[in-house]
């Protein structure tokens, strides 16, 4: 996944404040203007570099990679804007957006680099298809879950569920 090399000691769940870098997730930022896209997944800020980044993380259909990635970028330029300002520091926006089934745009890589520290593209994609199988797998096993034969044991409920997920998604 997106790993930040930063001291890891703080007890707020929403913020980890090293000596040069912080970082907040699931915050909304208090601007001096009224932005109502004031939420991003992550904002990093690097006090020595004096730079931030906006990063909005996203798994979408893979036909809308890049439009999603367009999305992001216009929806977070206000806010970059006002904390560029505030905080006298260069921003970035950076969409870090996956299709479904691990499409990703050419310019990805290009985003990802930007991110600090070690980032296996395969390895993001493969994260990206795991759930997308696993959101799969419970929507089916929910749908279908009247396959059942009527019995208790309970491997033989399961290999039923599955092979009903497996025949619905087959088409047959």
């Amino acid at each position: 996944m997106l790993a930040f090399p930063v001291n890891n000691n703080n007890n707020n769940n929403n913020k980890n404040q090293g000596g040069k870098v912080t970082i907040l997730w699931n915050q909304k930022l208090q601007t001096d203007r009224t932005i109502p896209t004031n939420k991003p997944d992550i904002i990093t800020r690097d006090n020595e570099k004096e730079t931030c980044m906006l990063i909005d993380v996203a798994i979408s259909g893979d036909r809308n990679v890049i439009k999603k990635e367009a999305e992001k970028i216009l929806k977070y330029e206000d806010l970059a804007i006002e904390i560029q300002r505030m905080w006298n520091v260069k921003t970035k926006v950076i969409p870090v957006i996956i299709g479904a089934t691990a499409a990703i745009s050419k310019s990805f890589r290009k985003y990802v680099s930007n991110i600090p520290g070690k980032h296996e593209v395969k390895e993001l994609q493969k994260t990206a298809i795991l759930g997308t199988a696993h959101i799969l797998r419970k929507v089916l096993m929910k749908k279908y879950n009247r396959f059942n034969t009527g019995t208790n044991d309970i491997n033989t409920m399961n290999s039923n569920n599955r092979i009903a997920a497996t025949l619905y998604s087959l088409g047959t």
